[in-house]
């Protein structure tokens, strides 16, 4: 059959990514307290085309897919974007991967349990030799103003607000990334708030969760350095993204703030 995709393209435009969007696919992600843990993904996966060609085979997308449904972590993504890169003939490739991962909370007081699901990104880069790794994740944790309980003859409000952490790690000596863990990230967004938000709370949890935020005032801005003094120290970690958002429960507008740290990121 004829090959159309393969055919000349004389507009002389480089394409910097083609490929296939809005897939939803199975994957098996690492877990340190259960080793493995499988969820479903939205996934972009693209590729370069040099001007010279008219398309790329959309097909062997899913192909390579297929082949390392497996496992999806820091650790394999180099073998598969350079098999993107072989089975399309492109010279960088390129991967997005965003997914729910699942952690068990206790309540602070009952022990009650519960799944808490977080939304997790994975984007990972490949350009020549050069290859890059992007982990996200955006973590809800509660904040209770300095301000209103500074001025205020009793109480506070609060409100709930996403962390959004997005760090691109550091390479060994094989140029592979280190590995940092989702929940190590997790951990730290929930650290850096009033109090952490969780999934079944009985009336002694409330009254925990209620006052410890109380005696934890934080602004949006405390949360985001607090967040990046927490990343700056580890070593696994070459630069990072921090985005808070807090959904203000007295104004009708949210509170923002962010940070971006070393000449490295993207």
């Amino acid at each position: 059959m004829n090959d159309v995709q393969s055919q000349r393209d004389e507009r002389g435009i480089n394409l910097d990514q083609v490929g296939v969007t809005g897939l939803h696919y199975p994957i098996v992600l690492l877990d340190r307290e259960h080793e493995k843990q499988e969820t479903i993904a939205s996934i972009t996966m693209s590729v370069s085309l040099p001007h010279n060609f008219k398309g790329t085979h959309m097909s062997r997308f899913l192909e390579v897919l297929n082949d390392h449904q497996s496992e999806v972590t820091m650790r394999t993504m180099p073998k598969i974007l350079k098999h993107m890169r072989e089975a399309l003939a492109a010279e960088s490739a390129r991967i997005e991967l965003v997914f729910p991962f699942f952690l068990e909370k206790k309540a602070p007081k009952s022990g009650a349990h519960g799944l808490m699901d977080y939304e997790c990104k994975f984007v990972g880069e490949m350009k020549g030799k050069e290859l890059d790794f992007m982990i996200g994740v955006k973590v809800p944790v509660t904040s209770l103003c300095p301000c209103s309980k500074e001025i205020s003859d009793y109480g506070a409000h609060s409100q709930r607000g996403i962390v959004e952490i997005e760090v691109w790690s550091s390479t060994d000596d094989t140029g592979h990334p280190h590995l940092v863990w989702i929940e190590d990230l997790i951990a730290i967004a929930e650290s850096s708030g009033s109090c952490q938000v969780y999934p079944i709370l009985k009336r002694p949890d409330e009254k925990f969760v209620t006052m410890a935020a109380y005696d934890n005032p934080v602004f949006v801005e405390d949360i985001v350095r607090n967040v990046a003094v927490k990343l700056k120290s580890n070593n696994r970690i070459r630069c990072f993204r921090v985005h808070v958002e807090n959904f203000e429960s007295i104004h009708n507008h949210s509170a923002f703030a962010e940070v971006k740290y070393a000449f490295a990121c993207k």
